[in-house]
C-alpha cells in the first residue's frame, strides 16, 4: 500500500474504491504466475483546493505457490496469508475514511496469483518495468517485489507528500525480527525513530532496519538494471527494500513496511490467523502529521 498526503485544514472529501486495470508495466508484459493483469484503483476525483493528497500501495498475492521456483509443500499451505499487506492496507484505508482525515487517499493493490503456468516468469527472464528499468528474474518466488515495483512507480507519478507500502515481502525480515515486529525502512533516520517511538506508545510495534546502500551491489545484474533476488541469503529484507527503492523517486517521502500479518498461534486477544499490524501506528502518525479530523485521535 502506498499512502500519500498533503496537509490541509479542510475536511477530506468523500472517498470510495474503484477497480480498474493498472496502466502498462512489468506485470502486464508477462504476468508472473497469474492469468490476468493486476487491478488498481484510478486516482480519485480531487476534492477542494488544498485538501490533503494520500496514496497507498500493498502487495496482494492471493495464492502464493512460488511459481517455477516452487514454495514447497511445507510452506505452501500457509501462503494464503501472502495478501496480508493488501488486507492491512485496506484496513488502514477504512480507518482513514471512517475518521475523515484531511487527506486524499489513493490505494493501489497489485493483485496476482503466483502459480506455475505456461506464461509464467522463469529464472533468467528479463523484462521492462513501468519506470523503464529492466529486471532480471533470479527467483520466481520473489514475486512480491516484482509487482510492487510497478505499483510504486505508478503511485509516485502523482507526487504524493507521503508514500507508504505494506507488504508480506520477505522471510528474511521474520528471521531477523520474528512474527510480531514488522520491519520499517525509510530514508530518514529521524523519521524512523519517530515512528518506532510512536509504535511503542500505541502498542503496535515496528522496528527500523536500514536501507544500507553498500549492499546494493547484491541486487545488480550483468544483463539487466537489477535482479529480484540477492546474491546470497544475507540481508534478504534489506536487499528487497533496496530493490523497491530503485523505483521510488529520490525526493519522495517513502515508508516501506515488511510485515508478517499473521499469528501462528493464539495470544491473548489474538487468535491464530490474520493479524492487523502497524495500523494504529500509521494512523497515529498520519493524524500527527496531517491533522486529526473531528477532534479524534488514534488512542
Amino acid at each position: 500500500m502506498i499512502i500519500c498526503a498533503r496537509p490541509s485544514a479542510l475536511a477530506a472529501p468523500p472517498m470510495s474504491f474503484f477497480i480498474s486495470r493498472m496502466p502498462s508495466g512489468a506485470v502486464r508484459l508477462k504476468p508472473p504466475r497469474e492469468d490476468h493483469p493486476p487491478i488498481a484503483p484510478p486516482p480519485p476525483t480531487r476534492g477542494p483546493a488544498g485538501t490533503g493528497w494520500g496514496g497507498g500501495v500493498a502487495n496482494g498475492v492471493g495464492s502464493e505457490r512460488g511459481g517455477v521456483n516452487n514454495t514447497g509443500a511445507d510452506g505452501m499451505r500457509l501462503m494464503k496469508k501472502d495478501m496480508g499487506g493488501a488486507a492491512n492496507a485496506l484496513g488502514l484505508a477504512q480507518m482513514i475514511m471512517a475518521l475523515r482525515l484531511p487527506v486524499r487517499l489513493h490505494l493501489v493493490i497489485p493483485a496476482v496469483e503466483n502459480a506455475i503456468a505456461g506464461n509464467a516468469f522463469r529464472p533468467g527472464d528479463v523484462f521492462k518495468t513501468r519506470k523503464g528499468l529492466h529486471i532480471e528474474i533470479g527467483n520466481t518466488d520473489a514475486e512480491g517485489r516484482v509487482i510492487l515495483c510497478d505499483a510504486l512507480a505508478f503511485a509516485a507519478e502523482a507526487q504524493p507528500a507521503l508514500l507508504i507500502d505494506l507488504a508480506t515481502l520477505t522471510g528474511a525480515a521474520r528471521v531477523a525480527l520474528g512474527a510480531q515486529l514488522p520491519a520499517l525502512f525509510c530514508r530518514s533516520i529521524v523519521q524512523a525513530r519517530e515512528l518506532v517511538d510512536l509504535s511503542m506508545q500505541v502498542q503496535d510495534p515496528l522496528w527500523h532496519l536500514p536501507l544500507w546502500a553498500p549492499y546494493h551491489g547484491g541486487i545488480e545484474s550483468d544483463i539487466a538494471d537489477t535482479v529480484n533476488t540477492g546474491r546470497n541469503t544475507q540481508a534478504g529484507a534489506i536487499n528487497a527494500a533496496l530493490f523497491l527503492e530503485d523505483f521510488v523517486p529520490a525526493a519522495q517521502d517513502w515508508l516501506h513496511i515488511d510485515l508478517y500479518a499473521w499469528n501462528d498461534g493464539a495470544r491473548p486477544g489474538r487468535p491464530p490467523g490474520g493479524e492487523a499490524q502497524t495500523l494504529r501506528t500509521l494512523l497515529a502518525y498520519l493524524q500527527q502529521r496531517f491533522g486529526a479530523a473531528r477532534g479524534l485521535t488514534a488512542a
